[in-house]
C-alpha cells in the first residue's frame, strides 16, 4: 500500500478515534446536542428545567406560543412502571416561571377521551382522576417529605388541586387558571396552567431545587392507562409515591 494512502487511512483513524472519545466523554457529562429547537439532556428522566418567563402573558394571561418553545420539553409514552409504552399516548410537559406564578404546558396524545359531564361552576370537579387528566405534583424546596401540591386538568377544563399531607388530603384553593383545547385532527389535547407562586411556598427561592412528578391517566374504564413521567415502580397504579419524584430546576 502507498505509504500516501496508510497515512490518510491513519488520519481517518486518528479522527474517528477523537470523536469516539469525545462522544464518550460528552454521554458521561450528560452533555446532549440540540439539532432544531430545544430538547432535554441525557438526564431527563431525573430534572425538568423551569425556564424564566421574560415576555407579557397573552390576552388571556398565558404565556404566547413562542415563549414555550424556550423552555426544554420532557416525554413520557410509559406505564407508571417504565414498562409498555405507548406512542399513541405520549405526553409532553413544559415548565416557565416568574417569581409570581408557575405556568406549566401539557401536550397530550390520546387513542379515546373521557370526560365527566359535570363540575362545579368554576370548573372544579372532585375525584377528577376518574376520568382523563393530566397531573403535576409539586413539593417546594424546603418541604417535609411527604407533603405536596396535586394540581390535574381534564381534556375539557376541569380541576382540582389538592395539599397532600401523611393521612390528610385537603382543597388548596390555589387560585388557578387553567386553558385548555383539543385537536382533534392531531389525536391531541393540550393544556396550560398558570399556578400562583403564594399557593406553592411563602418565599420563593429560585435556587432551591424543587421535587416533581408528572402523570396522564387515560380510558373510560379499567385496565386504564396510568403513564408516570418518573416510574413509582409500585404493584398497581399508584401516583402518591414522592420517593419517585423528579427534579425541578429553575433557569435564570
Amino acid at each position: 500500500m502507498p505509504f500516501s494512502a496508510q497515512r490518510a487511512i491513519s488520519g481517518v483513524l486518528d479522527f474517528s478515534l477523537r470523536v469516539c472519545w469525545a462522544t464518550a466523554f460528552l454521554i458521561l457529562r450528560g452533555v446532549h446536542c440540540v439539532i432544531a429547537g430545544k430538547t432535554s439532556s441525557a438526564r431527563e428522566t431525573e430534572t425538568v428545567v423551569a425556564v424564566q418567563f421574560a415576555g407579557g402573558p397573552d390576552a388571556e394571561g398565558f404565556p404566547a406560543e413562542q415563549a414555550w418553545e424556550n423552555a426544554p420539553a420532557i416525554h413520557f409514552a410509559h406505564d407508571w412502571q417504565g414498562k409498555n409504552g405507548d406512542p399513541g399516548r405520549k405526553t409532553e410537559a413544559r415548565v416557565l416561571w416568574t417569581r409570581e406564578t408557575i405556568y406549566l404546558n401539557f401536550l397530550a396524545h390520546y387513542r379515546s377521551l373521557t370526560v365527566f359531564a359535570d363540575a362545579e361552576p368554576n370548573g372544579r370537579r372532585d375525584q377528577l382522576w376518574e376520568r382523563d387528566v393530566a397531573e403535576v405534583f409539586l413539593q417546594p424546596a424546603g418541604s417535609e417529605g411527604r407533603h405536596y401540591k396535586e394540581f390535574e386538568v381534564s381534556p375539557n377544563g376541569f380541576w382540582i388541586d389538592l395539599d397532600i399531607a401523611p393521612g390528610e388530603k385537603r382543597d388548596l384553593k390555589s387560585g388557578l387558571r387553567r386553558r385548555v383545547r383539543i385537536d382533534e385532527k392531531a389525536s391531541a389535547w393540550k393544556a396550560e396552567l398558570a399556578l400562583p407562586m403564594e399557593c406553592l411556598t411563602p418565599r420563593f427561592d429560585p435556587a432551591g431545587a424543587w421535587r416533581v412528578n408528572f402523570y396522564r391517566v387515560e380510558g373510560p374504564r379499567e385496565p386504564r392507562f396510568y403513564s408516570a413521567w418518573r416510574p413509582t415502580g409500585t404493584p398497581v397504579p399508584n401516583f402518591h409515591v414522592p420517593e419517585s419524584f423528579g427534579t425541578l430546576a429553575f433557569e435564570t
